[in-house]
């Protein structure tokens, strides 16, 4: 039981002050009044400390009393993490309402991961081995489908004195024995890592192969590099959240870890029930059997929806250090930037711009920093892939939390209310968005496909300019009063966006698209442009190919053609050669 190291002075919300601070130290986990919340010290001066609460502190009063632990805030890390469902500061939330029904009591306490159930463990070590940290000992099935590395604590190295033969253990049961220098140290499956502490790795690779996420208007005109980090910028009801659901559905990453933090409860119902029923596509099993949720929603202690960013970083870094591609959806990060400023202002800090406090960009580096592509302490590669959305009020990109995010990000596919309520999904605004990821999976693009995707990639971002300052001519004096020329590129860019930029996330082919399909698709389109300006330039009005049968087809090829059918687009491309070859004879002469 721990013992008492301070007695509370001040409370105001989620934060205490007390005295006794000679007895604890900077970041330690606390625990809070005769209820033992869960605390965490932020400030130590003189005799007083600052103290988080990560619970609800209505009723306390000064007087009651506060107990140090040792340990820094910390989540669990072993086997069981997949497929669970916990809060900000890593509470299982099934457990919780089984035992105590839909609202958490304070105080409440349940072990993270079950210390009754039994995992099948296989050694990958024997007696004698010279291991370091991050090292590989053995493995678990977590799933049908999913091995789990148990792995030796990255702090720790030595010799293996005693491996556990092949059978059943408890995450908590000895599995192995390391000699270290004149101590003997127990291993069991069961981590726990502080989660404000990044875990080590040896080198960061180059983040030059994309996140593929079969969205069309991310991989081909906005990619991500694995190890990379993106924003998600937009006004509410403009799609952050399915944006992010078919992220998660669909990148080729083999762990997802959704944190919901600090969104409404609706928004977070609809994720816990639909995430169990998704299919993984290329498993066919559940995906919830290789993702890990945190639910932190806008009701639940404020302080709390702080920690959750941390938490599942932590486990996503993890599932990282075994050899694993993880994506970590965060929903989103300027509910926790408010987290951050309402505690702030309850410390009584000096505000900065719109209230937040002035260590804002850094905490925002801090997280986005934990990002990358990295050589594994275990010789393994692993990567974290972060899509933090962000919600800034009214839509208004220049406020500070999605200013500040874009100093840390290299992707930013800005979402378009417009775009939305014109039911263009997904909404994301081709003129605001970038990506600085082209040019490192330029080279990805041309292995996998054997075609010039950036070129490609580049020469459809300039029609779409074009089309937006000719659009501005058009609502002036109509589209009559341009060339055909330039009405060509309008039709052109009608197909791109139509046919490449829009997707329907609710249809079964539309839903994902191969890399192939992708760039076969864009390659169709500007091919369709190249043969069309060239009869245009003869003279062609621009009705008569705006009326070719072969347009509709480019345009529903998305629906129509699946993923194993690419001779179809060569059918799609001879009508383009027969209907344009017409044409073409008409007015050669």
């Amino acid at each position: 039981m721990s013992e008492q190291v301070g007695t509370i002075t001040w409370i105001s919300g989620p934060v205490v002050r007390a005295r006794g601070s000679r007895h604890v130290g900077m970041l330690e986990l606390v625990e809070v009044g005769t209820e033992r919340l869960v605390g965490e010290v932020i400030g130590l001066k003189g005799d007083q400390m600052t103290v988080q609460v990560y619970e609800e502190t209505a009723g306390m009063q000064t007087g009651a009393p506060i107990f140090g632990t040792g340990l820094p805030l910390s989540v669990e890390l072993g086997p069981g993490l997949i497929q669970s469902i916990y809060d900000g500061v890593q509470r299982p939330l099934p457990l919780i309402e089984e035992a105590v029904g839909s609202f958490i009591n304070r105080g409440a306490r349940f072990d993270s991961i079950s210390r009754e159930k039994k995992w099948k463990f296989t050694p990958k070590v024997k007696v004698g081995d010279e291991v370091k940290g991050g090292a590989v000992l053995g493995a678990v099935m977590e799933t049908d489908t999913f091995e789990h590395r148990i792995m030796l604590n990255p702090d720790d190295s030595g010799t293996i004195s005693w491996i556990a033969a092949s059978g059943e253990y408890t995450v908590t049961d000895v599995i192995a024995k390391v000699k270290m220098g004149r101590e003997e140290k127990s291993v069991t499956m069961l981590q726990r890592w502080p989660v404000r502490r990044a875990r080590p790795f040896v080198s960061r690779r180059g983040a030059n192969i994309p996140l593929i996420t079969g969205q069309r208007i991310l991989d081909t005109f906005f990619p991500v590099a694995k190890g990379g980090a993106a924003g998600i910028p937009g006004p509410f009801g403009s799609g952050k959240t399915v944006t992010q659901h078919s992220i998660a559905k669909w990148a080729d990453a083999e762990i997802i870890v959704y944190i919901g933090c600090g969104e409404r409860g609706n928004e977070m119902t609809e994720v816990l029930q639909e995430f169990p029923h998704l299919v993984d596509p290329r498993t066919g099993r559940p995906l919830m059997e290789r993702t890990v949720l945190i639910a932190n929603t806008s009701n639940m202690p404020v302080a709390a929806r702080e920690a959750s960013i941390y938490t599942g970083i932590t486990i996503a870094e993890y599932y990282r250090d075994m050899g694993y591609h993880v994506a970590l959806m965060a929903d989103s990060t300027s509910r926790w930037a408010e987290a951050l400023r309402e505690v702030s202002g309850r410390l009584e800090e000096m505000p900065a711009e719109e209230g937040y406090p002035a260590y804002l960009a850094g905490r925002l580096a801090e997280f986005y920093e934990r990002a990358g592509y990295v050589n594994n302490l275990n010789g393994t590669q692993g990567s974290v892939s972060i899509v933090g959305a962000v919600s800034p009020p009214g839509g208004d990109f220049s406020e500070p939390v999605t200013q500040h995010t874009k100093r840390f990000i290299r992707c930013f596919w800005a979402l378009d209310k417009s775009l939305a309520s014109a039911r263009h999904f997904p909404a994301i605004n081709w003129l605001d968005s970038y990506s600085e990821y082209l040019e490192d999976v330029a080279f990805w693009w041309r292995e996998k496909t054997g075609k010039d995707w950036l070129s490609m990639r580049n020469r459809a971002m300039e029609l779409l300019s074009e089309e937006s300052r000719l659009s501005q001519i058009v609502k002036l004096v109509g589209p009559d009063a341009l060339p055909y020329t330039e009405r060509m590129v309008l039709e052109t860019t009608r197909l791109i966006r139509e046919g490449i930029l829009q997707q329907n996330a609710t249809e079964s082919v539309d839903a994902f698209s191969s890399v192939e399909k992708q760039i076969r698709m864009l390659e169709l389109v500007l091919y369709f442009h190249e043969r069309g300006m060239a009869i245009v330039r003869r003279g062609a009005p621009i009705n008569l190919i705006h009326d070719l049968p072969v347009v509709d087809t480019i345009i529903r090829a998305k629906s129509t053609v699946t993923n194993e059918e690419m001779h179809k687009f060569d059918d799609i491309q001879k009508q383009i050669d027969q209907q344009m070859g017409q044409l073409d004879a008409e007015y050669r002469s």
